[in-house]
This record gives structure tokens, C-alpha cells and sequence, in this order.
């Protein structure tokens, strides 16, 4: 059995960054988000992630800018350490080892030199009660520092970090949990307690779900399960306390945020409007409606011109002081569930899965961004409990990515099944795909599988469904028709023995279609659809096929219900192996022979990578996660590793990535994986005074690129030519104010006067050879007179050049032009 030293478990795209509540930087050209196990840098104005601040080993529970340094932030994890880094560079400045999980942090001006931090009371191990302590940072040259001096400040807090806040420049913190509210003194180092009824009998739900603090006044706001919001004062003395109620939201107010001066509070909840509430006159009151989805924190900019809202949807929205939105940082949408699987797509290797309701997202897994989403239902989603609506249960790719097969389905109550069948083309001009055919109704049941064919002979798709019968779709050309463009047909309906299939696969040339039959794995041939044998295996229905690639396409391997896990030898159509294995997903590696095994056991998920071929895996990892692990793919990297050690020699050529039950998108790295990430960061030199931008890094790119022909080429030539950007014309577009400038046809012709390469150099390279060829004649033709001459030059007496140092070519040549020269017209003027 082979273990797992050299690789662990990490969140390496799709992290969820509305986790916790966003902050922004002071100068407001960057906003900081915790993401899975690193801290990530954006910037406000490009959407691009600027720095990827990476170091935790487990989650990042919380973000907060330093009060002493503007430029520092903390982050804390559920590792049980603190970090301070410098974002602007993206280096990591200190860490500060506290020995407890951590679940959110706080910071404040008037405490410099101490955070306080969210951990697990010491009396309860099972994580259910928790207190507010504060971490005094020990001051020392050492980068890794334990962090020992801690002081109990709240206990049965909540570890939600929008559940406490703290008020008036650091004198007091508010800390609310269920239906009560505590507020701490630290001058007095004295609380107060008060707390609401819990209101069940009349329908009303008082639990508290956040609170905001004023920054200058003493007031704290709190938000309710209700949609009521709270204003509380007079709280320094428990009896004689007043709040004030407001009321918009229909549902649980998710967060609120007091603007820099107080002067405004900002609320928001699942009715996706940002409520802007004016302070003191709280019947005057702003919106911005439709911003996609439920809000779920916000943070404002500390001087105050940027808002940003996080939403349930995996989104970032950053708005201009209330009025409109600015910017958008989608992240990986993670709805209810993936219907779909996870598939790459062969054109841009991005991952393919439900996004929004009704829609396919395409999300980068390198540069961990989404590209773009595509609506496939066509129909308006209405968000309201207990409508059936279409939703994407199925999706393909051909080998090329050429043609997109999507199914959707709707089940009314008390009515019957509604399944479209649709495949789309891609357009290379819009870059995205569009619709092509629809089919209504294409199995009178639910669809189980979908294949597209990878021979290249034919464009093929392949379902299955609980009717008993799989169909053959083939893309018909309509050349000879009045129609125009291609379609989509029916070409074939098979089925066996009334049986219901539940999955086929495709071999990897396309010769072989195998199709299970409930108990029975039946293999055909899609030229021209033969039977061409029956698999006999142990009791249990088929659950998953796949064939093998590579030097193992011979095996073809099965898991059933029973939990066994089956191999057959297609050569010898017997059974190569089986082992007992509740396999709940079984994935090939389309590059490799390597397949991935993920087993259910004890209640969590175990994962075995093997060759069909050999007996013994080459990597295993017990307690994976807990849950069943249901989806998962092997993607295909950009640069392939080196690794030469047996036990990451699979993950070289493509990473495993597979989703839990909690819907976290996870995957594995190796030590080779990570140098290389850290070498490739530190080579990363940015100006901190320019937001970085492709276009930036475009220019910077070739800036790089002219500075090296100038060190290999130090010739005249190369330090003549320029590149483009250096021209006049780039720089007056790129630096003059667009009011000022000319109109753009008296630009464009210098514009490509700039682009086009000057002529004087190929004439100059021209020219030495025209020169060649002309001596060379004019040597041929002069020989006869140089001959004639011999006697009149050795009159003159012996050449006085003898002792002169050795001509360079073009003076040779000089020479041997003025030697053939006609000077005839000379003596005639002497002799007059």
C-alpha cells in the first residue's frame, strides 16, 4: 500500500470567497478575500487577482487589515495561526502560532499590538461553545513565533465573525448569539447582557443573525431572523436601555455595516437589494435592487467610495458609493447540487458545471476565474420554494469540443416528465456555443448516460434511459436541402431483454460501445451496431463502466451495488479480477492508464489511483473527506511535472478534482508542485504603483523582451529598431487625456506608420551585395586595361601602399571603383 508522504489535500480553485466578509484596502484599489486556504488580493478597478497570498494549511477563517501598518493585513485559519503579510508585494511577514482553530478575527486601533480571535472553549472538545479571546503579538525577529499570552474576553460567543463588532474607536465590543445581546467595557472591564423574547407563539423570530456597531456615536445595530433591524442605545447601564426598530427585509437580515462616518448603515438579505438606510432619519432610504443573489456580508472602503456586497452565489459586486455597480469577481457558483458531473472542456480546459439555475458555468481552473456562463433553459428562473422549473441534469463534449449535448428536464406534480434533448455548435466568432437542434421528448424517460463517440470518423452521440432503450444520434449534413447548416438525427434504438440501462461508456478509439443492462454489461459495435458480446459478473446491478486507455484499453472495468469492482478482458471476454469495494465513482485519466477509485467506508471516502494492469495501487489515502464523493475529473495541466517518485508519478501529466458532499471543490498537490508555484512568485516583480493588468503585463512582457535583443545584439541595427509601443503614436494614445486628443483617422495613420518595419535596413543589408556583384563585373571588364596599364603604374615607381595597414573590404571596393573611373575628361583640359 502505498502512502501518501509527499501529497496533501488543498483547496486550489473554486474556493468559496464569499466565506467571510471582504476587506478592502485603504487607498480602495484593492479588495482582500479569505479563498479556501489562501488570502486573495484583487484589484478593484480590473477585477484581477492581484496576489494569491498562500501559506495556511486549513481554511482561512478571516481577514483584517493592520491598524499600526496600512499596508499589513492579518489572516487567520482553523490551523490555529495568525499571519501578517504584506499584500502589496504578497510576501509573508509573520506567523504567529496560537495552538487553537481560530474562526474569525478582529482588530482595533485603540489595541495596537493585540487581535482578538474566535477559538473553542478549552472544557468543550466538540467545537459547540466558544469564546472571545484577545492575543497579545509577541514582538520578536523570529518569522514563526508562538503566541502563548492570551486573555478571555467573551465566553458563549458566536463563531460567525459578522456576530460581533466593535464600537466607538475600540471602547466596547458588541457580541450577539441566539436571542442575546452582550456588550463588553474594556475601561470598566465590565458587560452587559440583554435579551429578547424568543416571540415563537405570535410567529416572529427575534434570534439575532449580526451586528454593527456605530463608529462614532454609541449605538449598536443588530439584524434579526424577522427582517427587523435594531437600533440600540443607552446600553452602558442595563436598565435604562431604548433600541429602535426598522423594518424592509421580508427575510432574516444576513449582515449590516455602518459607512466610515456613521452617517449611513447599510443592510442587506435574500431579497438581493442593498437597503441604504440614512442614519437619524431612517424613513429616507436608498436602494439597489437585483444584484443577483442573497447578500451575505458587506464591507465599505475607509473613505468611503466603494461598497461591496458578497453574495450566496460565490460573487464579489463592488458598487460606487450606492449608486451603481463597478465591478463583479464571480467565483465558482456552488448551487444545491452538480446534476451534471464535472467535464472539461477540450477547447479551453475549463471545468464545466451547473452554475445558476439553468445555466452551464465555465470556470478556469488555472487561473481560478470564471469565463463565462451559458444559459441552456432559455426561461426566466423565478425564485420561489416549491415551483418546478427546468434545471441542466446532463451535459457532453465531443473530442474536440465542437458540439455541446445538454438534457433538461422538469417534473411536475401529478404530471408527467418534460426532457429537451439540446446540442449546440460552437462559434468561433462569438466564442461560445449556440444553439443548433432540440429535440422534445427524446426517451420517454429519464436519462441515465450521455457519450459522445471519440472516433473521428464520425460525429456520434450515445443515451441511455430508465425507458429500456438506448438511442444513436448522428450529425446529419443538409448540403443537398434547401435547409442550411448541419442536423441532428436518430440513427439507431437498441435495448436488451426489456432490461433498463444505467450507463455506457465508450472505448477510446470509438470501437466499442458497452452499454449495462441492469446485472448484464452488453458490448457493441457502433459501425454497425452488432451485439458483439455479454459480460457475466457477480450479483448487483451495473453502476459505473470505463474503459481502459492506453496500454490497458483491453480491460474494461465495471462497479456494481453489490460492491464489486470488476475487470474484464475484452481479448478473452472473461473476468480479469474483481475485489470487494463499495466504489461510489470510479474516473479514468484520459492521458494515462491511471484510473481513480473513490470508496465509501465508516462514513467517509477513501481513494485508490491504479493501473488495470497491476495489482497493487499506486496511491491510496484513507478518510479522504467525509461523505460520499460523487463527482470528480482528471484535468489536464498546462506544463506537466517531473516527478520521478512511484508516488506522485500520476499526478504528473493531469490533477484529480473531485467535490464533497459539502460541495467543496478539492484536488491534490504535490512538493514538486508547490517549489515551483513558490519559485514562479518570487520571480514575480510588480510596480506597486500601477494596478496590474493584462494589457500592463502585455507591454511589460515585451519591454522585457526589447531589453534582451539589446544585451544578445549590440549592434547598431538593434539598437535602431524599436518595438511598437515605444513609437510616438502609442504614447500619445496611451498618455494624452481622450478629450484632448486628434480625431482618430489623423492618428491612424501614424498609428500604422508605427506598426509597419522600416525599409532603410533591408536597403543597407541590399546594398553590400548589389556593391559585390558590381565589382565583380567591373573586375572581369578591367582586367585587359589593368594589364595595359601594368607598365605605366611600374613608371610611377614601387607603390607607396606596401607599408600601409590592410583595407577593409568596403574600401577595396572603394578603391577598385575609383581605379576604373574615366578620367579622360581630365587631359583633355590639359592639353588645352
Amino acid at each position: 500500500m502505498v502512502e501518501h508522504a509527499d501529497i496533501r489535500m488543498v483547496h486550489r480553485g473554486g474556493s468559496k470567497i464569499n466565506f467571510r466578509e471582504p476587506v478592502f484596502t485603504n487607498d480602495s484599489r484593492f479588495l482582500l478575500c479569505a479563498a479556501g486556504e489562501s488570502v486573495k488580493v484583487y484589484s478593484t478597478s480590473t477585477e484581477e487577482c492581484i496576489h494569491d497570498l498562500q501559506g495556511h494549511t486549513d481554511l482561512v477563517t478571516g481577514v483584517v487589515l493592520n491598524p499600526l501598518n496600512h499596508l499589513q493585513v492579518y489572516s487567520c485559519s482553523a490551523d490555529g495561526t495568525v499571519r501578517l503579510w504584506d499584500f502589496t508585494d504578497g510576501i509573508l511577514i509573520k506567523t504567529f502560532i496560537i495552538g487553537y482553530p481560530i474562526y474569525s478575527i478582529y482588530v482595533s486601533e485603540k489595541h495596537g499590538g493585540v487581535v482578538f480571535v474566535v477559538v473553542p472553549m478549552a472544557n468543550y472538545k466538540s467545537s459547540e461553545q466558544f469564546q472571545l479571546v484577545a492575543v497579545h503579538l509577541p514582538r520578536s525577529g523570529d518569522q514563526e513565533v508562538e503566541a502563548r499570552e492570551l486573555s478571555a474576553v467573551l465566553c458563549d460567543v458566536s463563531p460567525h465573525p459578522g456576530a460581533a463588532s466593535f464600537g466607538r474607536e475600540g471602547e466596547y465590543i458588541a457580541a450577539a448569539k441566539d436571542l442575546q445581546l452582550e456588550v463588553f467595557f474594556f475601561k470598566k472591564q465590565k458587560s452587559y447582557r440583554f435579551s429578547l423574547k424568543s416571540g415563537i407563539k405570535k410567529g416572529v423570530k427575534n434570534a439575532f443573525t449580526c451586528v454593527s456597531c456605530h463608529p462614532k456615536e454609541d449605538c449598536i445595530a443588530t439584524g434579526h431572523a424577522d427582517g427587523k433591524i435594531r437600533l440600540w442605545r443607552n446600553f452602558n447601564q442595563k436598565k435604562e436601555y431604548t433600541y429602535s426598530t426598522l423594518h424592509w427585509h421580508h427575510g432574516a437580515v444576513n449582515t449590516l455595516c455602518f459607512t466610515p462616518e456613521g452617517t449611513n448603515l447599510l443592510s442587506g438579505g435574500i431579497e438581493s437589494v442593498l437597503v441604504h438606510w440614512r442614519y437619524k432619519q431612517e424613513n429616507q432610504k436608498d436602494f439597489l435592487p437585483r444584484l443577483g443573489a442573497a447578500i451575505t456580508h458587506i464591507a465599505v472602503s475607509p473613505d468611503g467610495s466603494l461598497f461591496c456586497t458578497s453574495h450566496s452565489d460565490n460573487k464579489i459586486t463592488i458598487i460606487q458609493s450606492c449608486v451603481k455597480v463597478s465591478a463583479v469577481i464571480q467565483g465558482l457558483v456552488k448551487g444545491e447540487g452538480v446534476w451534471t458531473n464535472l467535464i472539461i472542456d477540450p477547447r479551453s480546459k475549463a471545468l464545466v458545471l451547473n452554475g445558476k439555475p439553468g445555466h452551464l458555468q465555465f470556470y478556469s481552473l488555472h487561473h481560478d476565474k470564471q469565463l463565462y456562463n451559458l444559459d441552456i433553459v432559455q426561461q426566466e428562473y423565478i425564485h420561489e420554494e416549491g415551483l418546478d422549473q427546468f434545471e441542466v441534469v446532463k451535459a457532453a463534449f465531443d473530442t474536440h469540443g465542437d458540439w455541446l449535448a445538454t438534457v433538461e428536464e422538469r417534473r411536475k406534480k401529478g404530471s408527467e416528465l418534460e426532457v429537451n434533448l439540446k446540442l449546440w455548435a460552437y462559434d468561433k466568432l462569438t466564442q461560445s456555443f449556440v444553439l443548433n437542434t432540440t429535440v422534445t421528448a427524446p426517451h420517454e424517460d429519464r436519462i441515465t448516460a450521455m457519450f459522445f463517440s471519440p472516433s473521428p470518423e464520425t460525429t456520434m452521440l450515445v443515451t441511455t434511459s430508465l425507458d429500456g432503450h438506448f438511442k444513436a444520434w448522428l450529425l446529419a449534413d443538409h448540403s443537398d436541402t434547401k435547409a442550411e447548416g448541419a442536423f441532428w438525427s436518430c440513427d439507431f434504438v437498441g435495448g436488451y431483454h426489456l432490461l433498463k440501462p444505467g450507463c455506457c461508456c465508450f472505448s477510446a478509439d470509438g470501437s466499442l460501445l458497452a452499454v449495462g443492462f441492469q446485472e448484464v454489461v452488453t458490448v457493441w459495435s457502433p459501425a454497425s451496431w452488432e451485439l458483439l458480446t455479454t459480460l457475466s459478473q457477480p450479483p448487483g446491478a451495473i453502476r459505473d463502466l470505463c474503459f481502459g486507455r492506453l496500454s490497458c484499453s483491453k480491460y474494461l472495468l465495471g462497479t456494481s451495488t453489490k460492491n464489486q469492482l470488476c475487470c474484464w478482458n475484452l481479448l478473452t471476454c472473461s473476468l480479469e479480477w474483481s475485489t470487494p469495494m463499495d466504489v461510489s465513482l470510479l474516473q479514468t485519466d484520459p492521458l494515462s492508464e491511471n484510473m481513480a477509485a473513490f470508496c465509501n467506508q465508516s462514513g467517509s471516502s477513501d481513494l485508490f489511483v491504479f493501473k488495470p494492469s497491476e495489482p497493487r495501487p499506486l496511491y491510496s489515502q484513507k478518510a479522504l473527506c467525509t461523505g460520499k464523493v460523487q463527482h470528480a475529473v482528471f484535468a489536464p495541466r498546462d506544463q506537466m511535472l517531473e516527478s520521478c517518485e512511484e508516488r506522485t508519478q500520476w499526478l504528473n501529466r493531469s490533477q484529480l478534482y473531485f467535490v464533497t458532499q459539502h460541495m467543496d471543490l478539492l484536488t491534490f498537490s504535490t512538493k514538486t508542485e508547490e517549489d515551483r508555484l513558490l519559485a514562479s512568485r518570487k520571480q514575480l516583480v510588480v510596480d506597486d504603483s500601477v494596478a496590474v493588468t493584462p494589457f500592463y503585463l502585455l507591454l511589460g512582457k515585451h519591454r522585457m523582451q526589447q531589453l534582451e535583443k539589446q544585451e544578445v545584439l549590440p549592434n547598431p541595427m538593434a539598437e535602431r529598431t524599436q518595438l511598437p509601443q515605444g513609437s510616438i503614436a502609442i504614447k500619445e494614445l496611451l498618455h494624452t487625456p481622450a478629450h484632448v486628443l486628434p480625431s482618430a483617422s489623423f492618428l491612424c495613420a501614424m498609428f500604422v506608420r508605427s506598426l509597419l518595419i522600416s525599409s532603410s535596413s533591408a536597403r543597407e543589408e541590399k546594398e553590400p551585395e548589389e556593391e559585390e556583384m558590381e565589382s565583380e563585373k567591373e573586375e572581369e571588364d578591367s582586367e585587359g586595361e589593368a594589364d595595359s596599364r601594368q607598365g605605366e603604374s611600374a613608371a610611377w615607381g614601387p607603390s607607396k601602399e606596401l607599408g600601409a595597414p590592410a583595407l577593409t573590404k568596403a574600401q577595396e571596393r572603394e578603391l577598385r571603383r575609383v581605379k576604373t573611373f574615366d578620367h579622360s575628361w581630365l587631359s583633355s583640359l590639359l592639353d588645352c
